[in-house]
Parts: C-alpha cells; sequence; structure tokens
C-alpha cells in the first residue's frame, strides 16, 4: 500500500505531511500537557498532619519494643547459661571432673595440655559466648548456689541489681 502511495504524483509530499502531522501529535501530546496547578504537591497542612499521626504511633509502639529489647537480653543470657552448663556436664562425662575456677570455661574451648584427657574433636563449645553487655559469663567451681555456678552481672556489672542490672546464673534458670 505504502508503494502504491509512493508511485502516485504528489505522493512523496502527501507521506512527508503524514510523517511531519504524527511527529506534531505525539510531540505535543508528551510535552504540552498542563498541570491544574491546584495539584502540584501537598499542602503544609496534609504534610503536617503525616508527621503528627507517626510522631503518636512512634509513642505508642516504641516503649513496648524498647521492652522487648530487654526481655530478648534475659532470654539470651538464659539460653546462653543452659548451654554452658550442658558443655560443662559433657566434659564432666569425659574427665569424670568440672573444670576448675583457674581453668575457667576456657577448659570448654581450649584443648588441655595432658594428651591423654579426653576432648572431642572441636571442643564442648565452638566458641564462649558473651553476655548481651558483651562481658564474658563468669565460672566458678566449686559454686557457691551449688557444685558450679555460671553466672552475669547483669547490665551494670555490678553484684546485686534489680531488673537488668540482676545477676543472672544457672541457679535462676527454670
Amino acid at each position: 500500500m505504502l508503494l502504491k502511495l509512493l508511485t502516485r504524483p504528489n505522493s512523496r509530499f502527501r507521506v512527508r505531511r503524514i510523517i511531519s502531522e504524527t511527529r506534531v501529535i505525539f510531540m505535543t501530546s508528551r510535552t504540552t500537557r498542563r498541570r491544574n496547578p491546584n495539584q502540584d504537591g501537598f499542602t503544609l497542612i496534609e504534610i503536617m498532619v503525616v508527621v503528627v499521626i507517626l510522631g503518636i504511633l512512634a509513642a505508642l509502639i516504641a516503649p513496648n519494643v524498647i521492652n522487648r529489647i530487654d526481655d530478648a537480653q534475659v532470654v539470651k543470657v538464659k539460653q546462653d547459661l543452659r548451654a554452658i552448663e550442658s558443655s560443662l556436664k559433657l566434659y564432666r562425662l569425659d574427665n569424670f571432673r568440672y573444670p576448675d575456677t583457674e581453668d575457667g570455661l576456657d577448659a570448654l574451648v581450649t584443648p588441655p595440655q595432658d594428651p591423654n584427657a579426653n576432648w572431642p574433636v572441636g571442643g564442648y563449645l565452638d566458641r564462649l559466648p558473651k553476655d548481651p553487655w558483651d562481658r564474658p559469663y563468669l565460672y566458678l567451681h566449686p559454686g557457691n548456689q551449688g557444685e558450679f555456678d555460671i553466672y552475669t552481672l547483669g547490665r551494670d556489672g555490678q553484684q546485686g541489681g534489680d531488673g537488668l542490672d540482676a545477676d543472672v546464673g544457672n541457679w535462676t534458670l527454670d
């Protein structure tokens, strides 16, 4: 069909005119759209309402989230104490005694100097965990609360305390 248009007299002129009209239609439809000046963006009032709503939500939710973080730290301590306690019991099964206070919890990770001592490949723990406040767990054998004591001094790092500052040990596990 295009070939028939090109073979007619003045057909090249017609094709050029159609192409130029098509360009004008496409160019004007894209570039000359006028926006309604009332729809350019958000008003200051709308933005302020959104900010106030977000502030109210943050005030209601933040205290609940902070309490959850504290609860998670206590749960982590209890899980670490259970894992260390289990490893100490395995150590006792292999060696017929718990490590001394001087050996500490490192005895669960570091192979003993005695080549005749029982030592599983990989040790009893991959690594010694730290409490949520980035301090090592403390160990006593013989313990004050039982055969051995594993504990952390809490958030404040001092003996005693309440809440997150309280000492948590294997004797407090449920």
